[in-house]
C-alpha cells in the first residue's frame, strides 16, 4: 500500500511464502532461523524484518512523496495512534486462532474493546474526516492490511462492528481506508481462503 501511494509498486519484488509449510531453507538463511514474516532483502543484501520497521525504511529511501507527515506535531498523533496497532493485531489474531468455544464472546468483546480505542482517538483527533488528517497517509497505511485481514473475523466469526454511534467513527475511518485505491490489491475472497 505504501509503495502503491508514491506510485512505486513495481519498485520491490514480492515473493508469496505458504505459511502452512515449512518455511524454505533460501529464506531461513536470511532470517537467521526466524520466520516471522514479512521481511524485506535491501538491493546490498541486508535484511530488515517487521512492518513498520520495513515501512518506515521505504519511506526513507522512497521520500517522494511523502506518506507520513512531515510536520512534527502531526507526526506524533500519527504515532500515537499506529502505536495502537500491536494490541489491534495481536486482539484479532488471538480471537480468530481460539479454539475454545465458551471464550468466544471474551474475544468478540476485547475486538470490540480496540475498535473503541481507535474510536476514541479519532474522535479526539479528527472527528470530521475520513482519515486522519486530510487523505489517506501512514495511518491508514498500517491499519488498512490489518483491516483487510480481519475479514476473516467477519467470515469464521460473524464479527461486525454493531451499527451504534459509538463506532461511527471508527467505521467510517475503517471503510474509507478499504475503499481507497491503493488497497485494492488483494481481494476479500483472497484474504479469507489465503
Amino acid at each position: 500500500i505504501l509503495l502503491a501511494l508514491k506510485g512505486l509498486s513495481g519498485a520491490v519484488g514480492f515473493h508469496v511464502v505458504d505459511i502452512t509449510r515449512p518455511r524454505p531453507p533460501w529464506l531461513l538463511a536470511k532470517t537467521r532461523g526466524t520466520t516471522a514474516l514479512p521481511v524485506l532483502e535491501t538491493a546490498d543484501g541486508r535484511v530488515l524484518k517487521e512492518s513498520l520497521v520495513i515501512m518506515q525504511y521505504l519511506e526513507d529511501v522512497f521520500p517522494a512523496p511523502p506518506v507520513a507527515q512531515r510536520d512534527p506535531y502531526r507526526r506524533a498523533v500519527e504515532g500515537m495512534l499506529t502505536r495502537f496497532e500491536g494490541d489491534f493485531c495481536n486482539q484479532g489474531y488471538a480471537y480468530v486462532m481460539n479454539q475454545d468455544a465458551s471464550r468466544r464472546e471474551s474475544f468478540r468483546a476485547g475486538m470490540l474493546r480496540q475498535f473503541e480505542r481507535l474510536d476514541d482517538f479519532l474522535g479526539e483527533h479528527s472527528p470530521d474526516g475520513d482519515f486522519l488528517f486530510s487523505a489517506f497517509g501512514w495511518a491508514e497505511a498500517v491499519f488498512t492490511p490489518l483491516f483487510m485481514r480481519f475479514w476473516f473475523l467477519e467470515y469464521y466469526e460473524g464479527f461486525a462492528l454493531p451499527a451504534t454511534p459509538r463506532f461511527a467513527r471508527v467505521r467510517r475511518w475503517r471503510d474509507a481506508c478499504l475503499a481507497h485505491p491503493a488497497a485494492q490489491q488483494v481481494s476479500r475472497e483472497e484474504i479469507v481462503k489465503l
